[in-house]
């Protein structure tokens, strides 16, 4: 009787062990699926749509899309012109803030104010920096983020956060800062009018939109 007992206890041991280990494969197989399933990417449409789910009205110019966003700053709401474009990859997804025009006169073009502008991408973080597009002569300051499940909460934080780094860093872009000591208000290479603060609303300021830029075409994106 007790080797039959024994025997039996043995094999009973053995099947539970046995489905304990198959339920870990199990869960271990699940769990490799998960982490293998290709991450979801947002297409054009997608990112339109995307966009419009936000309250936004986008401008789609080829693969790029054009819009319109209001960011806080210490109590002052600004209006932006941003632009949104997916990489030609597909595995990125590029977003902008449209900033100030170079001046024309290169003595309004301070050298100091472009090292300040490349020493504020050391402090603003978030994969945000300044940049320059030769093709229109505009300032620019951009964050390219990973085009994997981005949801609509995400991608509004990732506006919001633009807008906020955009205003914070006003007196380091804003072109007219760079004129020396009795410059010509009336001088040609100043930003346009509609960079500066409406008096009908000094809480809001209209940052102009730039059109086809050549670097946001599909060839130009990876």
């Amino acid at each position: 009787m007790t080797n039959v007992w024994a025997r039996s206890t043995g094999a009973t041991c053995c099947g539970i062990l046995l489905v304990l280990a198959m339920g870990v494969g199990l869960a271990t197989s699940a769990e490799a699926a998960d982490s293998a399933a290709p991450a979801r990417r947002l297409t054009n449409e997608d990112l339109g749509t995307l966009l419009r789910g936000l309250g936004l009205q986008p401008v789609q110019e080829e693969s790029r899309f054009d819009f319109q966003f209001k960011a806080m700053h210490k109590e002052e709401e600004w209006e932006l012109s941003m632009s949104a474009v997916i990489s030609q990859n597909g595995k990125s997804v590029w977003v902008m803030a449209w900033l100030d025009e170079l001046p024309k006169s290169r003595a309004d073009v301070s050298q100091l104010a472009l090292l300040r502008l490349l020493s504020e991408n050391d402090r603003l973080g978030n994969g945000k920096f300044f940049a320059y597009i030769a093709s229109n002569r505009r300032f620019v300051m951009q964050r390219v983020v990973a085009n994997e499940n981005l949801t609509a909460q995400e991608f509004r934080t990732i506006l919001e956060d633009l807008g906020f780094s955009v205003a914070q860093t006003y007196p380091a872009w804003n072109t007219e800062n760079w004129k020396s000591p009795g410059a010509s208000s009336n001088d040609s290479s100043s930003s346009s009018a509609t960079n500066t603060r409406s008096p009908a609303n000094p809480q809001r300021r209209a940052i102009n939109s730039a059109v086809n830029d050549s670097k946001f075409q599909p060839n130009r994106q990876n």
